[in-house]
């Protein structure tokens, strides 16, 4: 088994699941297994430890959202071509490809929660890397299972959960946006569910989340008050806190599917308490 990402937000979470299977698994550095480099992926078509992997996890991404407006070039090499080619391998290899996508690929006009069939139609240079991925996937003859999520978060890393935390604790009082409502993921939920959907033999899109829905403003909140932090969380508009990469107004994924495969699945204010928790 491979994978990549290991050391990053999600990755760590799905090395631990992995761990805890007892499962055996290879997690080549970036420099060793690079999306964004021709070389590396070269030398992968001849990849053995001690054989072809039969799974393939991919976590390994460009997630600079800001970033990609100006680096769009880059940010589809990893997201796209890269996903590309690694679906190429997989294919020789005859490993399930599983990969991960974003509630970006959407353009967040809807009122209704996105279906997974719904037409992608993105706003921003990161949801088009993203959208790039998942049309390569479709189009290879590769087994693949694409899974979209949205608002990650985790005890480490860089993420909302940990910037607003800390800010709270240093500041008398913060902005957050309150006009943008989406789905809160934890990265130890989203690892768990796709170790479920793999164990069921599951392909094609899915989404998986937190339950329930929030805002920007009503999730820092919610932070803030399970931190017990002495910071007050105020609410903005976008257009008050404008960002290089325009966001979607509404991108909360339907879950429905994942909850008839797999169960219901927990609120989003309970997954984050057991961050919360492991941070005190």
């Amino acid at each position: 088994m491979l994978l990549l990402g290991a050391d990053g937000m999600l990755g760590r979470a799905v090395a631990g699941e992995l761990r805890g299977r007892g499962w055996g698994f290879a997690a080549p550095s970036r420099r060793e297994f690079d999306l964004a480099n021709a070389r590396t992926l070269e030398r992968a078509t001849t990849w053995r430890e001690p054989e072809p992997p039969g799974l393939v996890i991919n976590c390994a991404a460009w997630t600079d959202v800001d970033g990609a407006e100006t680096r769009e070039a880059e940010a589809t090499a990893v997201n796209g071509g890269g996903v590309a080619s690694l679906a190429g391998l997989c294919f020789s290899w005859e490993a399930l490809l599983v990969t991960y996508s974003t509630d970006y690929v959407f353009d967040g006009q809807g009122s209704e929660p996105y279906q997974v069939d719904v037409p992608r139609a993105p706003l921003n240079a990161y949801g088009r890397s993203k959208a790039v991925g998942e049309e390569a996937v479709e189009a290879s003859h590769a087994d693949w299972l694409n899974i979209r999520t949205s608002w990650l978060y985790a005890p480490w890393g860089k993420n909302f959960v940990l910037t607003i935390r800390k800010l709270l604790f240093e500041k008398p009082s913060i902005k957050v946006v309150d006009d943008q409502r989406g789905r809160p993921t934890s990265a130890q939920h989203l690892a768990r569910t796709t170790m479920s959907l793999i164990d069921r033999r599951m392909k094609g899109h899915w989404h998986v989340t937190d339950g329930g829905d929030c805002t920007w403003f009503e999730f820092a909140r919610e932070i803030g008050r399970l931190a017990g932090a002495p910071g007050r969380v105020e609410p903005c508009t976008s257009a008050e806190f404008p960002r290089p990469a325009k966001r979607p107004a509404y991108s909360v994924l339907d879950i429905s599917e994942t909850e008839r495969a797999i169960g219901e699945v927990p609120d989003w204010r309970a997954n984050l308490a057991d961050v919360v928790a492991r941070l005190e």
